[in-house]
């Protein structure tokens, strides 16, 4: 895509499948056993950051520039190399100025535009069976995902639009407090507003997934006991490892667990307490949620584009002006900051799924849990949740 990937925001979270997987390589491929399955990205984002529109915004914190949504090589063979099926795709408000709404509808206008450009490549994902046929059609499937409520204003009703436009995603709170909640760097942690409960409800009511990403304990511990639906974390860590806000307890972990929700974890710098994220850490957060969940609950959350980012000094410095832009806006987490990455370096680019599957594999993980890590979990959950 010519989007570049906004800071941790994302107008340029747009979902592709790995339906694009391409035939079995040679014995010499070691990744060969794990190409064909079904990987979800519970959280992701695409395009190619190598390319960057020097007028565009790229914390998220901006009124977001309206531009056609596209695909470019690089990208495209990268998504075909790394087996991505479907990806949450975050879209819509997230901060900053500009009417929520008209902002978020104006977004979910491009990527209905997109699926019409290319309907060679891209599906749009409504229900779990949705994700198998993309796979099947080696298409990508896009799940239209809200990092915020923001677009809610004070209007239930927005929900049942939301869902009639095809959103099967949406998180409750970001970062801050909000109409709803409490996010995960509010000070108070006082959980759910009254209007929070009802807008859990009325997700219930629309079948659309309840993601406490970002949530202060008090949210997600009452929202996952409200809903009537299993509910999501969709990318995050384990606080029990680094004891950062945007981890989860194992509290939360257990209780979203076991009410047959889903748990993704990232690929993010909250993963280590010095922020610089390795592989090792992002097994020993799966490894972790699998002993707190269960095997059948857990999966991944990259929270990430498959194309990796060549140039990494040059991405330093743009990265630096990102996280003092979101620090001035007030929605920086403890734990991100100018010398931390937004991603493992030694996990990323097209083979990050597969490589985390030989790494699950050399650490005895049998190859049923490692599917279902990749990708099982999340298409179990969303058979509980979209009908």
């Amino acid at each position: 895509m010519t989007l570049d990937r906004r800071s941790f925001l994302g107008l340029g979270a747009v979902a592709l499948a790995g339906a694009l997987a391409p035939p079995l390589q040679a014995a010499a491929d070691p990744y060969a056993r794990w190409r064909g399955r079904i990987v979800v990205n519970a959280l992701g984002s695409l395009g190619n950051p190598n390319i960057r529109d020097p007028d565009a915004d790229t914390s998220g914190i901006a009124e977001s520039k309206r531009k056609r949504l596209s695909i470019d090589a690089r990208e495209l063979d990268d998504l075909r190399a790394s087996g991505l099926t479907a990806v949450n795709c975050t879209l819509g408000h997230v901060a900053g100025p500009g009417d929520p709404f008209e902002r978020t509808i104006s977004e979910i206008a491009l990527y209905d535009r997109l699926l019409q450009d290319r309907p060679d490549i891209v599906c749009k994902v409504l229900r779990a069976a949705d994700i198998g046929k993309a796979h099947a059609g080696r298409k990508v499937g896009l799940i239209y995902g809200f990092q915020n409520t923001t677009m809610l204003g004070d209007k239930l009703e927005r929900v049942d639009m939301f869902a009639d436009l095809g959103v099967r995603v949406i998180q409750l709170t970001y970062n801050p407090a909000n109409a709803v909640g409490d996010g995960a760097m509010a000070k108070d942690n006082r959980g759910l507003t009254p209007f929070g409960r009802e807008v859990v409800a009325r997700l219930n009511d629309n079948r659309i997934m309840v993601d406490l990403s970002h949530s202060g304990e008090k949210t997600c511990l009452e929202a996952a006991g409200l809903s009537r639906q299993p509910i999501s974390i969709n990318h995050t860590g384990c606080r029990a490892l680094v004891d950062l806000p945007r981890n989860k307890t194992d509290a939360e972990l257990k209780l979203v667990a076991d009410k047959g929700g889903f748990v993704g974890i990232y690929f993010m710098p909250f993963l280590n307490p010095k922020g610089m994220v390795t592989a090792d850490d992002v097994v020993a957060h799966v490894e972790h949620a699998v002993k707190v969940c269960g095997e059948d609950a857990v999966g991944i959350g990259t929270d990430g584009s498959v194309t990796q980012v060549d140039d990494l000094d040059a991405y330093r410095a743009v990265l630096a002006r990102e996280i003092e832009e979101r620090r001035k806006a007030g929605i920086s987490a403890a734990g991100e900051g100018p010398h931390t990455l937004p991603f493992a370096v030694d996990l990323r680019g097209a083979s990050q799924f597969f490589e985390l599957a030989a790494r699950l594999e050399k650490r005895g993980h049998s190859q049923s849990r490692i599917e279902k890590i990749l990708g099982g979990n999340f298409l179990r959950y969303a058979n509980t949740v979209w009908q």
